[in-house]
């Protein structure tokens, strides 16, 4: 759930391997870059890290890193975001549109593809994916970002997941559209867990 008292309130699930951080958690998540021994790995780290202050400033509610076992480079690293907008229409279908226009748009994209997603809302839904290329370093980023509605309040959503590991772009794709189909709008039942889960990337959908 979101804790933003200003925001409507909506409920999603992440996958294991996904950690919820805030700025605040600069020092812990250093720790944890040390451990992992992976230099790539704490060098995505870093970077994933600056991009929270970032984030604050653009109406960003929700993040979280996720951190999977990976052959080639030890660690895949990735930062989920989710940014709650007011919108100056009251017709869902419409700020959906626009939002979803204005991400293709971004100049940061070497390229993508976007199409629209059934949710179970039967809210409208766009995921657009793709390649794009960070303006300081020139490094390329997957990135796959979701626009939809929220059910019971003139705001939209954008779900963003961004990572250096563009190997695993195709599954990172599927995560995120895991993760809007499991958006609510009410209080969900609660389910008993049996602790935080941890599983390689390409083990999170199964």
């Amino acid at each position: 759930m979101t804790s933003d008292t200003d925001v409507p309130p909506l409920w999603f699930r992440l996958p294991p391997g996904f950690h919820d951080i805030g700025p605040g958690d600069r020092a812990a998540l250093d720790d944890m870059a040390v451990a992992l021994d992976s230099p790539d790995a704490r060098r995505e780290l870093g970077r994933l890290m600056d991009g929270l202050r970032e984030l604050a400033d653009h109406q960003v509610v929700h993040t979280a890193i996720g951190l999977h076992p990976d052959e080639t480079d030890g660690v895949a690293t990735s930062l989920f975001s989710l940014t709650v907008r007011p919108s100056p229409e009251t017709l869902p279908r419409l700020n959906v549109a626009r939002t979803a226009l204005a991400i293709t748009r971004s100049v940061l994209w070497s390229s993508s593809t976007s199409r629209a997603i059934d949710l179970p809302s039967s809210l409208p839904c766009c995921l657009v994916t793709g390649t794009i290329t960070l303006p300081e370093t020139g490094q390329e980023m997957f990135q796959a970002r979701v626009a939809t509605a929220h059910a019971c309040a003139p705001h939209v959503l954008v779900l963003d997941l961004t990572s250096a590991a563009t190997h695993y772009a195709e599954a990172y794709g599927d995560i995120l559209e895991a993760i809007a189909h499991t958006l609510t709008f009410s209080d969900p039942t609660p389910s008993s867990t049996s602790g935080p889960r941890t599983s390689r990337i390409l083990e999170v959908l199964s």
